[in-house]
């Protein structure tokens, strides 16, 4: 009888920036519902899938990991109102909301935000953070022609998505009318991708 050598084909081994994108990614869920306190970076390990000590040898401390973070969130934010922002400069508010609701869709964006936004007591988070949301409002004034009072609206409206989805607000959605209501306001077209957060933590 004869014997049959059975040949696999080698598994391609993930490119160093393909995983590094890949425990970004991760970090950003994870630092999203925990905070940046109440996160570990053994807990984005086991999110990654890869070992505690490669996320410190990837980006050495939490810290400087949770900064990489937020800086990925306003740089897909800023991508986001780029590709928006060509059209009628009557609706540009309209077409930029639209766009920052749709970033619920990249998972932990909006809460990792939120949690660098809420760390201006720290020396190091507070001045990224303080950076990156002046970054925001000037892009806003510059390239979406907002005068200041339209930007501080919309930044207003901004913050109250966040809260929404802090809240986990949509898990209310139909038992609570009020909640319903509020919601129904905030999100208007889009309250179906927020709603889709509710069955993501289903």
């Amino acid at each position: 009888m004869s014997s049959v050598t059975i040949h696999h084909a080698p598994i391609p081994r993930m490119k160093a920036e393909d995983r590094r994108e890949l425990v970004l990614t991760a970090a950003m869920e994870v630092f999203g519902d925990n905070g940046y306190v109440g996160t570990t970076t053994d807990m984005i390990a086991r999110a990654a899938g890869v070992s505690q000590p490669y996320i410190v040898r990837l980006f050495g401390t939490k810290e400087k990991l949770f900064l990489d973070v937020m800086q990925r969130a306003l740089d897909r934010l800023i991508e986001a109102f780029d590709k928006a922002l060509p059209g009628d400069p009557e609706t540009v508010g309209r077409r930029l909301g639209l766009a920052y609701v749709e970033l619920l869709n990249d998972r932990g964006l909006h809460l990792s935000l939120m949690h660098a936004f809420v760390s201006g007591n720290d020396p190091v988070i507070g001045k990224a953070a303080r950076d990156g949301f002046i970054g925001v409002y000037k892009y806003l004034r510059e390239f979406g022609g907002f005068s200041g009072p339209e930007t501080e609206t919309f930044l207003a409206h901004g913050m109250l998505i966040n809260t929404m989805v802090g809240l986990r607000m949509t898990e209310v959605y139909g038992a609570d009318p009020v909640a319903k209501e509020l919601l129904d306001c905030t999100f208007g077209e889009k309250l179906d991708v927020a709603m889709k957060l509710r069955e993501a933590r289903a």
